[in-house]
């Protein structure tokens, strides 16, 4: 008996070399893994600035809502995770930063996120039709694909006719994008705000035909048009326009969702197709280092077993 553990313990120490010496090695094996690389594609035109969204049970307007949603996505993103931030106003969209890991950046993501207003609107209108092909130019300067994230209230301006309206249902651009839709159902007057960021008043509807988020008139040279609703009947109302946002997801191959709270966020951004596949190489050494570590432990024990036996 006492022979058979000797020998045992002699196995177990010479395994717990092999294995140290093989650790010195640093071998490592392939695996495939999925990308995630996020472009999340932010509407700062100014019906964006319309108060029908809540934020702890108190009003807010739909860009505030927007940041708390995405600042809460981001904190819940996993290590490793790659994201890049863009801004949409008039036809096209104009890139922040390209993507960056998330964990290593975090506070100066979230800086970013916390400091989207629709101050940085370049030109009024809101041509989300434009926007999405602005988009695949904006995918096609990155390093590396990307699922891209699209926040927006769907609010058209100038209003879509038939003369307008372009034709994206041979566009293969947007497929497995996820429109993330932010608003409310009821219309809300859209409020005015000055290069200060204080309320003039409220969009009206005539001034509002052409262009209801626009930061500056289309036809002035560099002025701004100060010009307010006079009464609550001229007002502009503006609402979520989930239908023509479904229609527009439906056209272009994306995903539509609602916005509602970060977990349904998350999840339907897990259901989009990984942005690419890259084969990363996964270390095996500190696996060896537990296996010998395992053979010292299990050389105790046996001489434990081994004293035990020589009392009985």
């Amino acid at each position: 008996m006492k022979q058979l553990l000797k020998n045992q313990d002699s196995v177990l120490l010479i395994m717990a070399l092999a294995l140290l010496i093989l650790a010195l090695f640093r071998p490592t094996i392939p695996l495939k893994r999925d990308l995630h690389n996020y472009l999340f594609v932010v509407d700062v035109t100014q019906s964006m600035n319309t108060v029908d969204m809540p934020i702890n049970g108190e009003p807010a307007s739909r860009l505030a809502y927007m940041r708390h949603l995405l600042k809460n996505t981001i904190a819940e993103l996993p290590c490793g995770t790659n994201v890049s931030l863009s801004v949409f106003s008039a036809e096209s969209v104009a890139l922040l930063f390209t993507p960056i890991e998330v964990c290593k950046n975090y506070d100066a993501i979230q800086d970013s996120v916390a400091h989207l207003e629709w101050r940085m609107a370049w030109r009024g209108n809101s041509r989300l039709r434009f926007g999405m092909q602005s988009v695949t130019a904006i995918l096609s300067s990155l390093s590396a694909p990307a699922q891209v994230v699209f926040f927006t209230d769907g609010d058209e301006a100038p209003k879509l006719n038939a003369t307008n309206k372009t034709d994206l249902s041979t566009w293969q651009g947007g497929q497995d994008w996820l429109i993330v839709g932010i608003g409310g159902d009821e219309p809300f007057p859209i409020p005015k705000l000055d290069s200060d960021n204080k309320v003039l008043g409220y969009w009206a509807y005539s001034n509002s035909i052409m262009a209801p988020s626009q930061v500056i008139s289309e036809d002035s040279v560099g002025t701004r048009d100060d010009s307010i609703a006079t009464d609550d009947y001229n007002r502009y109302l503006s609402k979520l326009e989930s239908a023509y946002l479904q229609e527009l997801s439906a056209e272009i191959g994306a995903r539509y969702k609602r916005a509602t709270h970060s977990e349904s966020l998350l999840s339907a951004m897990r259901d989009q197709p990984p942005a690419g596949h890259d084969t990363t190489r996964f270390p095996l050494d500190w696996l060896l280092i537990l296996g010998a570590i395992g053979m010292v432990l299990a050389q105790y024990r046996h001489n434990l077993a081994s004293k035990l036996s020589a009392l009985i």
